[in-house]
């Protein structure tokens, strides 16, 4: 298993390699928190058999999955689920679109892959529940691939909440308003996620934003988004439709299968009218429901605004208006109602008795924990209270979320009295210990006291600093980190890389074994000159440290031989030298 190539909100991705088969696969790790729950190990099992059975080329192949027993280092053995899946060589769509919206074309290209995906597994019995960009992979030749099938499943058949839900899945912004609900879910709760992706395309950011997952949840219950092109005006009008067709609140009036909804945006991407959507549009023109004295209140948000922009050809198609509002007297009447009402209200206000109060002079405190600082000052002050910030760390509760209120909630007070809101302001921050020169398990505990987590461990070369012993840390030492921060450890492997010094001057060789904590015999050979490295006993690679290295070099004499001339025999020229001499010195 290699490097980390992704990390989320439940698991850490690895590359690896299947040396069985030769090929590249991608591991995911999942947190060992989630399997401590008997139902969930049950439930990821049954899940990760169901996506294996899944064959298509818009879907992630699934090659393994089960529990590996691990030991910590601190000697506990926890059990870690794990996915082996296919390795896609591309780029998540959550990059893409950080990036800015995509053309409205390409847009229309990738949904329709996820909707193929779909369309293939909602036929095999498995909903995913967890469609969202990070979700889906488009590779370097345009593929669309959609990858975590059944994961989700056994994630929130498993969890109580939504937050709980969230705080694993990582984000509410893909939550169908069933989900949000907690009710049962099918395969149009895939379409209605899909729909959001489509819409987060297009414009380059989702329907709905908030300061938590549950502010965004209930919107995704209450609110009507709007229609994509007041955001981007590109966005063709019956683009527009199929996107608000597609979320839909109540998942009746939702595209119905994956297949409708691909047929509508092709349709659309052709300029032309979508079929069912606008079957929609006449669904809404007849809801009584939806109607006061005749007029839709949600016409900003109803993919029925949207085909008011298209071609007039439809016109001859639409229904002839029946009764459906009231007569003119009837609206007289209720005007004239209104007006009696609120006169009465004044005639009231006004002749109250000065001195008598006309509401209560205290109020109880609303329950606020939970929320948004925004949030729940407003709900404060609406309450006739006055909200004052204190901010307080927490290790539990995410920054800018209210931790409690003092006095808390249903405590009566006065009215105006000073309520102080605790905000947390995320973990405390600490500084990294300094765990350079010590054992990795000694690190490992020093990093764990001082309330960090160890991630990747890193073995690297180093001359002097023995094996096992941690050379740096990532955050380094004395910086600051929030408690639960991730802390990669690089630890010495005991060894040093022996180059290639041949060819080299024997002191520069030599100095360079010397730096590198390396002991140097000499082995001088006679027979050549110039003082070079002609041979070494180890060869370059990964050497132990301290290791010895046996370096041959040339060692001879680079002076000439005496004789300089010729000559012609030794016994003249003995005489001839020593008469010379004597005649010289005579």
């Amino acid at each position: 298993m290699g490097d980390v190539i992704g990390r989320g909100g439940m698991a850490t991705v690895h590359l690896g390699n299947d040396t069985r088969l030769g090929r590249k696969v991608a591991v995911k790790l999942l947190k060992p928190s989630l399997a401590n729950d008997p139902a969930f190990r049950t439930r990821f099992r049954q899940e990760a058999q169901s996506a294996a059975r899944m064959a298509h080329p818009t879907i992630v192949r699934v090659y393994d999955a089960g529990e590996e027993t691990v030991t910590e280092p601190s000697g506990a053995e926890v059990q870690v689920p794990y996915i082996v899946m296919e390795h896609v060589d591309g780029r998540p769509l959550s990059d893409i679109i950080a990036d800015g919206p995509v053309s409205s074309s390409e847009a229309v290209r990738i949904t329709e892959g996820i909707l193929t995906a779909l369309e293939y597994s909602h036929r095999a019995g498995v909903v995913h529940r967890d469609i969202k960009p990070a979700n889906i992979m488009v590779t370097h030749s345009g593929q669309v691939k959609v990858m975590d099938f059944g994961i989700a499943r056994a994630i929130t058949d498993t969890s109580a909440t939504v937050a709980q839900t969230t705080s694993i899945l990582g984000t509410a912004s893909y939550f169908s308003p069933e989900q949000a609900r907690g009710e049962t879910v099918d395969a149009r709760t895939d379409l209605y996620s899909t729909g959001v992706v489509l819409f987060e395309l297009l414009t380059g950011r989702p329907p709905f934003l908030g300061d938590s997952p549950v502010a965004v949840a209930y919107q995704h219950v209450s609110e009507q988004p709007v229609a994509p092109s007041t955001i981007t005006p590109d966005v063709s009008p019956a683009l527009d439709a199929v996107t608000l067709h597609a979320l839909v609140k109540d998942r009746t009036r939702r595209f119905q299968s994956a297949a409708e909804f691909r047929t509508d945006l092709q349709q659309a991407a052709a300029g032309q009218v979508p079929s069912s959507t606008r079957k929609l549009q006449q669904q809404h023109a007849h809801d009584a429901s939806t109607m006061l004295f005749g007029v839709n209140p949600r016409t900003t948000s109803n993919p029925a605004v949207a085909f008011r922009e298209l071609d007039d050809d439809t016109a001859e198609h639409r229904p002839q208006r029946t009764q459906n509002r009231p007569p003119v007297a009837w609206i007289w009447v209720g005007i004239v109602l209104i007006v009696a009402v609120i006169a009465a209200m004044v005639f009231f206000v006004a002749n109250l008795q000065p001195g008598r109060a006309p509401v209560s002079s205290s109020v109880t405190v609303p329950n606020v924990v939970g929320a948004s600082w925004s949030s729940a000052a407003s709900t404060l002050k609406k309450s006739d209270l006055t909200p004052v910030k204190v901010e307080e760390n927490s290790d539990t509760v995410d920054s800018g979320m209210v931790i409690r209120t003092e006095p808390g909630s249903g405590n009566t007070v006065a009215r105006k009295y000073d309520v102080d809101v605790v905000v947390s302001s995320g973990p405390a921050q600490v500084n990294v210990p300094d765990v350079a020169n010590q054992s990795q398990d000694d690190a490992t505990q020093a990093l764990k006291d001082a309330g960090f987590q160890v991630g990747a461990v890193t073995s690297d070369y180093s001359p002097s600093v023995p094996e096992g012993t941690v050379m740096s840390s990532d955050p380094g030492a004395g910086s600051t980190a929030t408690k639960g921060t991730v802390v990669d450890l690089t630890v010495s492997n005991g060894k040093v890389q022996l180059p290639d010094v041949r060819q080299q001057p024997f002191t520069e060789a030599n100095q360079t074994l010397q730096n590198l904590g390396l002991k140097v015999a000499q082995n001088p050979a006679y027979t050549c000159t110039g003082g070079a490295v002609t041979q070494q006993d180890q060869p370059a690679g990964d050497i132990a440290q301290g290791s010895t290295v046996t370096l041959t070099y040339c060692a001879g004499s680079a002076q000439p031989q005496q004789t300089q001339q010729p000559d012609p025999g030794n016994g003249n020229d003995g005489g001839n030298g020593k008469g010379g001499d004597r005649g010289n010195n005579g």
